[in-house]
Parts: C-alpha cells; structure tokens; sequence
C-alpha cells in the first residue's frame, strides 16, 4: 500500500561563515499533489517549502518495524535527504514509516536522515494497515549438538603441507649464502 506524502523543508540561516543556509524537514502532508520546491510560508530569514511528493510504501513484511515506530512517544515518519548535484539545495529520496530502514540510511553516512512527527491519520493508516498483516513471529531457542569436539586436535598446522617435526617448533634460524 502507499500513500503521496508532501514533504515540508525549512530553511534557515546558518550560524557560521561554512553555512549560508540550515536545511530541515519539519513536515509532511498526506495525500499532496506534485511539487517542486514550492514556497509555503515566510516568516523573517526562515521560508518553508513544499520540497517534493513521494510516495509512503507499507510493506508486509515489515510491520515488525511499523509496530516499533507507533510504541515510540511520538510515532515519527522518517526523510532521506542527499545534497543535490543540480539546482535544488537537497533531493528527497525517500519516505518511510520504519525506523529500521531509516537507521540503514543514517550508518551509511552518505544521506541525512530527518525524524517529522506523524500525523494522526497517517498514524492510524499505518496501524490499520499493520493490524491486518502483521504476524507474530515465535522465538525459537537453537540446541547446541552434543558432540564433543574437544577430544581431537583437529586443524593443527595446514594437511597440505608436509611436516617432518612438531607443528609447535620454532621457525628455524636459516643462513642463506650470499654469492
């Protein structure tokens, strides 16, 4: 299932002469039309825009991860953002409601990564939708075999090579003639 979700980026600026300008997604908007970096509001130095709509993905089999973002104390929809190559100051990759893939993102070091707070029907729609696929799955304790293997020096030293003394001696001291 999916849904079109505007994202709301704010700028403001920067506090240092590195940073013209401070980027952050504050927002998203549930069922937005198209947009390209349209301006929303202007309030002083700080200006909001409808930077883009991409669509929110629920997949079955990660209502585990849906299931864990809801339990948060505020459920939160997540922003993948790259520094543009183009005009645009960011491109918005993508949108997700699972806190797991988000995280895969923010170790790759390469995007940054945003935490909006859901709205409460997008909320909702995610919880309905993980209500209807979700399945527990049970834990399952692995039994160790029972086999000893401590009784036998096996993987001493490499069987390909052959050895005519201890595997343990000392790398013997080899005088190579110079000619």
């Amino acid at each position: 299932m999916s849904i079109p979700l505007g994202v709301v980026i704010r700028r403001v600026p920067g506090v240092t002469r590195w940073a013209k300008y401070v980027w952050k997604a504050v927002a998203v908007l549930p069922g937005a039309g198209d947009s390209h970096w349209k301006e929303l509001r202007r309030d002083g130095d700080a200006v909001e825009f409808h930077a883009a709509t991409l669509p929110l993905e629920l997949f079955r089999s990660d209502t585990e991860a849906y299931l864990h973002g809801l339990s948060a104390k505020i459920p939160a929809v997540y922003v993948v953002m790259r520094e543009s190559m183009t005009d645009n100051p960011l491109d918005i990759i993508l949108v997700t409601a699972s806190p797991y893939e988000a995280q895969d993102y923010a170790d790759s070091g390469e995007e940054l990564v945003e935490k909006v707070p859901m709205p409460e029907g997008l909320m909702a729609w995610v919880r309905d939708f993980v209500e209807a696929h979700h399945e527990d799955e049970e834990f399952i304790k692995r039994r160790r075999d029972k086999h000893r293997v401590d009784r036998k020096q096996d993987g001493i030293g490499d069987a390909r090579i052959r050895q005519a003394a201890d595997v343990y001696r000392a790398p013997g001291a080899r005088k190579e003639q110079v000619h």
